[in-house]
């Protein structure tokens, strides 16, 4: 059996605030929700539910929305600058051998 794991708070604001960024840029660009629907090739239920975080709405789907605003490239910033990821990794790593004392 396969249960589903409810987000936690902080997550689902998280997605909530991304959410509403979407209908900001929608809205800044003079867009209905029916023309960005039709555009992104879903339904106007799925833009409402993107627009405010729906944790089951498909990744592509937000992709797609995203790409009908012209934000398709914020998707590359995700995870760009991976400060923690590089801090556990440095701190795995080992010095082979030490400087000289000269």
């Amino acid at each position: 059996m396969n249960m589903k794991r409810a987000l936690l708070p902080s997550q689902q604001r998280t997605l909530s605030s991304l959410g509403e960024n979407i209908r900001y840029a929608r809205l800044r660009r003079d867009l209905s929700s029916e023309q960005v629907s039709e555009r992104a090739g879903i339904s106007r239920n799925t833009l409402i539910k993107i627009e405010k975080g729906n944790e089951g709405v498909a990744i592509g789907y937000y992709f797609r929305v995203l790409s009908v605003l012209g934000l398709d490239k914020d998707f590359m910033l995700v995870a760009k600058d991976d400060e923690l990821g590089r801090k556990l990794q440095d701190a795995k790593l080992t010095v082979a051998e030490r400087a000289s004392k000269k």
